[in-house]
C-alpha cells in the first residue's frame, strides 16, 4: 500500500484539495501539467520549491483516486438488478 507522506488535505487550504505537504500546490495542478505535456524537469523549473518525489507522489495519488472510484462504481453495479431496456430508453 502506498504511503502518501508528501500529500495532505486540509479543508482550510485550497478548498480541501490534496496538496503537496506545507505547500499550496495541488495534486491536480501537477497532474494537469503532466497531462499537458510538461516534463518533471519543466515542473521543477516552474516550482523550484518542489522536489521530484513530490511530482511522482502526486501522480500516484491521482492514480489511486481513479482506481478507488472505479472500484466503488463496480461495487454499485453489482448491487443493481439486471433490467432490460425499454423501447423509450434511448439516448
Amino acid at each position: 500500500m502506498q504511503n502518501f507522506t508528501r500529500i495532505t488535505r486540509n479543508p482550510e487550504v485550497m478548498g480541501g484539495k490534496p496538496c503537496i505537504s506545507a505547500l499550496r500546490v495541488t495534486v491536480g495542478t501537477i497532474v494537469d501539467l503532466m497531462v499537458s505535456g510538461h516534463t518533471p524537469n519543466d515542473i521543477l523549473a516552474a516550482y523550484p520549491y518542489l522536489e521530484e518525489a513530490d511530482i511522482y507522489q502526486a501522480l500516484a495519488w491521482e492514480e489511486k483516486a481513479k482506481r478507488g472510484s472505479w472500484e466503488k462504481f463496480q461495487q454499485v453495479l453489482k448491487k443493481m438488478p439486471d433490467v432490460e431496456p425499454k423501447d423509450d430508453d434511448k439516448l
